[in-house]
């Protein structure tokens, strides 16, 4: 395809979720069921760390930050896949294509290091507690999440200028309810090689470093669990690890179970039932984790409703 034919390029479509049409009012039933309960969740979840005075602390600062990353990314992906499944018009514009990719991957890059910044605040917690209101200041948590965003944001633009101003091929079909850089690299006509290393290495460093920190950030805070000579204490200290544990282990194990299994073993199926996990369901069950095995949040709640 030359480039005079390249500028004609459009739109894309999307292969969707639900290939047969009779399951799709059910599934965009389900789906909306899901993603609103995620915006209801994660919105009072940030609305709630920001007013009420007893969480302002760094534990409940990145949990905020935690809860407006989940509401960005999947409402980058969730909207439009709705649009698809009730208007049976799998199409998206192409710069709509390129923002939502965009946005995407900055949002899932800042999930994984905003996760590893909440496990080192808790080895600090537990680990460290009379240093702890030293070591977590305002400032050094507000570099903990500001350098996340501003380099989850450089390297999604870089990713994302480099796919769009390749050349596409005739095919539009992207296999997958929304625009990833692994569909869209297979419809580049031009040499993606570069593309795909920059995707490969990033990919490796971001999963990496962020959970060795995570790790590291556990295996000392378990040796220093088993050091305590109190029941009280370990069990406070398992408590205050078990909600950002659950979501850390949902979190990478579907992320892990996308991207490092073998080729031979993936299947369309598979590939959608994980990316819809962890774009939609996982966006929806971490204010529940977070509200329902945390006493404070829900203490918060109860005093919140009480005021009514």
């Amino acid at each position: 395809m030359d480039r005079r034919n390249l500028t004609m390029l459009k739109e894309f479509i999307l292969t969707g979720i639900i290939r047969h049409p009779k399951f799709r009012v059910p599934f965009f039933g389900l789906f909306l069921t899901i993603y609103i309960t995620s915006v209801v969740g994660n919105l009072g979840m940030i609305i709630l760390t920001k007013v009420d005075n007893r969480l302002q602390t760094p534990m409940y600062f990145f949990l905020r930050h935690l809860a407006f990353i989940d509401l960005g990314y999947s409402t980058a992906v969730g909207p439009k896949m709705l649009t698809n499944l009730i208007t049976n018009k799998n199409t998206i514009p192409y710069h709509w294509c390129a923002t939502q990719l965009a946005f995407f991957i900055m949002f899932i890059i800042s999930e994984l290091f905003i996760l590893s910044a909440m496990a080192y605040d808790r080895y600090v917690a537990i680990c460290n507690p009379l240093l702890y209101t030293v070591i977590m200041s305002h400032k050094a948590c507000s570099v903990l999440v500001t350098i996340p965003y501003l380099y989850s944001a450089f390297l999604s633009l870089i990713i994302t200028i480099k796919i769009f101003l390749s050349s596409f091929c005739g095919n539009n079909v992207i296999s997958h309810f929304y625009c990833d850089n692994l569909p869209l690299l297979n419809l580049i006509c031009s040499s993606t090689q570069e593309i795909e290393w920059i995707v490969l290495i990033f990919s490796a460093f971001n999963l990496v470093s962020s959970l060795l920190t995570v790790l590291v950030s556990y295996i000392r805070i378990l040796v220093a669990i088993l050091r305590m000579n109190a029941v009280n204490g370990r069990q406070k200290a398992f408590s205050t690890c078990g909600s950002h544990l659950t979501i850390v282990v949902m979190l990478y194990g579907t992320l892990f179970f996308m991207y490092v299994q073998p080729k031979s073993s993936h299947s369309f199926e598979t590939d959608q039932l994980a990316s819809v996990f962890y774009t939609l369901v996982i966006p929806m069950l971490n204010p529940m984790i977070y509200s329902l095995r945390n006493k404070e949040v829900k203490s918060s709640l109860n005093r919140i409703w009480s005021n009514l």
